[in-house]
């Protein structure tokens, strides 16, 4: 059972809905089906050659093997909880991962808005009544922190520019920067975006995150490559 894989990133690419990588892993090519949100990202900025881990689920079929890759082990751990669901298969649950975060989904179950679940091509009314009875139980309690990792210590009052800098986080290790760099550089990030956002100015995650791999390149040399 393959758990995660780093390696060096050759190639990404889209087929219709669907967003790869290959990725070398000494001497073997693995193509990996990963989220829009991170194939999106790696195309803001030329990262061949460089090195990349991602948490994989391992789908092995009579005729093929499929590989899922995530930047975090919780994105990981749901989408196997999403496949647990009769008649989920790992296109709808790619879907769901694509179209909404993981404490939306959650919430969604909790609140038992079906709308929101049906939102997703391939859910109809009866599939989005059984993902929510098999799921409520599982999250009836507590909602995961995946997507709000090493950022406890930072206060951002604004909702989006805090998701951006939980996503900033996890693009930044999945791009195999030390966890240690980039919390120091987050201040500086957070401290950008205070004056962008006091100067009436637009912020996009892209501007974000070439402005941070600006910051890392340029004062750190302890990149694994």
């Amino acid at each position: 059972m393959i758990s995660w894989i780093n390696g060096e990133l050759v190639e990404l690419w889209q087929t219709n809905q669907k967003f790869f990588v290959l990725i070398n892993c000494q001497g073997l090519g693995y193509e990996i089906q990963i989220l829009e949100t991170l194939f999106l990202k790696l195309k803001t900025k030329k990262i061949s050659n460089k090195n990349i881990t991602l948490w994989i689920k391992h789908i092995k079929k009579e005729d093929s093997d499929l590989f899922f890759g995530f930047t975090s082990k919780d994105q990981k751990n749901f989408f196997i909880e999403i496949l647990s669901i009769r008649g989920v298969g790992s296109q709808i649950g790619m879907g769901i991962l694509n179209k909404f975060s993981i404490n939306e989904v959650i919430n969604a179950i909790k609140t038992q808005n079906k709308k929101l679940i049906c939102s997703v091509p391939g859910i109809g009314q009866k599939m989005s009544d059984r993902f929510i009875l098999e799921l409520k139980s599982k999250f009836k309690n507590e909602i995961p922190i995946a997507e709000n990792k090493g950022n406890d210590q930072i206060a951002i009052k604004n909702p989006e520019i805090n998701k951006m800098v939980d996503d900033l986080q996890l693009t930044l290790q999945s791009l195999n920067y030390k966890n240690q760099e980039i919390k120091t550089i987050l201040p500086i990030i957070i401290k950008e975006t205070d004056l962008l956002t006091k100067n009436e100015k637009n912020i996009s995650f892209e501007n974000l995150l070439k402005l941070a791999m600006n910051y890392l390149d340029n004062n750190s040399s302890n990149i694994v490559r």
